[in-house]
């Protein structure tokens, strides 16, 4: 659920096992070899479908593909052997931002590669926002495919129950928040422990918000700055005075809202199965949901992008996935293999995991809707599966389709992925919030040490 840069994802494994245990030995497609494509979604029931996938693009094309699955923790380790040993893989699916802002720095992505897919299935049929978070100046580096977006769920019975309008800007949450925040239902719970990259992405879905940006126009760290301080200020009056008690991350927040005890939750678009009790391990438990499971998926609606009093069009922190086409790769037919997935197999493709894998790309140039309809019909879920449309209404389901529209992310549009990858590696903002929360410190000095210890970094890294 959340992205990781290349460096921060080193993992203490062994080459050797890491390899044998993906069954990586071939090098790159060519004459004499199959296509070969890596992916990260490596469950064994996303590996099969992917599995099946390839299948249907070798029946059509006569193109032989081979699927390694990588887990993302162990990515650095097999790509730095592979590169090493001249067995780079030929495509790379579901990398996130930071992946390929690395791929980019370590000049592996075959970026004509990718400006030729987009631009035979037409630029304009994808989000705006998911070619500009992966564009370098001009350069297309890699070709998005799917997106999940951080999202701030709320009680829409408790809203309409007290007269309140959608939270949709730092005003509507925090008078929600002070409305709610009663008896056994706090205002709201978002992760604040300062071990937790999750804390970081809740911040800056937040921070975006009210034009809070990692580094200014003039490429310098700004998170000392007005909008910046404002919203360390929002976030820590947020938390102690109308959250839970004790340090929150993904678990804990989830379960508070689950068990009918937050008005308000900020969480990712993975929720949404969940939140239908369609897994087991992670079922909805408030008084209600013990008769009907999906009570809460009835009464909770969603918010994507967000506006804060400093800030300009209204954002949403997302993770955009994309396929990779690494130099050296048998070009033409990685091309028509990610054309195929981006097109044909793309149904297929965001079935894997629909309430992570919102789509990108909403349609074609003769049927614009094709694949935003097509993705409210598939089923999601782990132990029982069912539609999205089951569950949600119309206007929910438009939200989590449309998040892609507003995607934004620290560093990427001032060239300064690097850095921001850096800093959410090393848990700088989770760090420095956690003393504004437990009261060791304030907004102001934690924006400040935030942003001396973030141009410390880009100091390090000489950006």
């Amino acid at each position: 659920m959340t992205g990781r840069g290349l460096r921060a994802l080193a993992a203490a494994v062994p080459v050797a096992l890491v390899l044998a245990a993906c069954g990586s030995g071939d090098s790159g497609g060519g004459a004499d070899g199959p296509l070969v494509f890596w992916t990260i979604e490596d469950t064994a029931d996303r590996v099969q479908a992917q599995e099946r996938l390839l299948a249907r693009f070798t029946e059509r094309t006569g193109i032989e593909t081979k699927l390694v699955a990588v887990a993302e923790n162990q990515l650095t380790t097999v790509l730095t052997s592979a590169a090493a040993s001249g067995e780079l893989p030929d495509v790379i699916g579901s990398i996130s931002l930071p992946i390929m802002s690395q791929l980019r720095t370590d000049d592996l992505l075959d970026t004509d590669a990718a400006q030729q897919v987009v631009d035979r299935l037409g630029a304009d049929t994808f989000a705006e926002q998911s070619l500009e978070l992966t564009r370098e100046g001009d350069t297309q580096l890699v070709v998005p495919s799917d997106g999940w977006a951080q999202l701030l769920f709320y009680r829409k019975d408790l809203f309409a129950q007290a007269g309140l309008q959608p939270p949709t800007s730092y005003d509507a949450i925090r008078q929600a928040a002070e409305r709610l925040d009663q008896g056994d239902v706090a205002g709201i719970t978002a992760s604040t422990t300062p071990a937790d990259v999750f804390t970081h992405q809740t911040f800056e879905h937040l921070a975006l918000a009210n034009g809070c940006e990692l580094v200014g126009d003039d490429g310098q760290v700004a998170l000392h700055s007005s909008g910046c301080v404002a919203a360390f200020q929002f976030y820590t009056d947020l938390i102690t005075r109308h959250s839970v008690a004790g340090n929150q991350d993904v678990d804990t927040t989830r379960a508070t809202y689950f068990a009918g005890r937050s008005a308000m939750v900020v969480w990712s678009s993975y929720l949404l199965d969940e939140l239908a009790g369609l897994r087991k391990d992670a079922l909805p438990t408030c008084a209600e949901c013990q008769a009907d499971p999906a009570f809460l998926a009835r009464n909770t609606g969603v918010v994507a992008a967000l506006a804060g009093p400093d800030g300009g069009e209204p954002t949403t922190f997302g993770e955009t996935a994309s396929f990779a086409v690494l130099k050296d790769a048998a070009t033409d037919n990685a091309e028509k293999l990610v054309e195929h997935l981006m097109s044909d197999g793309y149904r297929d493709w965001l079935a894997i995991a629909p309430e992570g894998k919102v789509p990108v790309r909403s349609g074609t140039k003769d049927n614009p809707r094709e694949y935003a309809e097509a993705w409210r019909g598939l089923d999601v879920g782990v132990d029982t599966k069912a539609p999205l449309s089951k569950f949600y209404d119309e206007e929910t389901l438009r939200v989590v389709q449309d998040s892609p529209k507003s995607f934004s992310r620290w560093g990427f549009r001032q060239g300064k992925a690097e850095l921001a990858g850096a800093v959410a590696g090393q848990l700088v903002v989770p760090k420095a919030l956690a003393e504004a929360v437990n009261g060791s410190g304030d907004a102001p000095a934690a924006a400040r040490k935030a942003s001396e210890q973030a141009a410390t970094i880009a100091d390090e890294l000489g950006k």
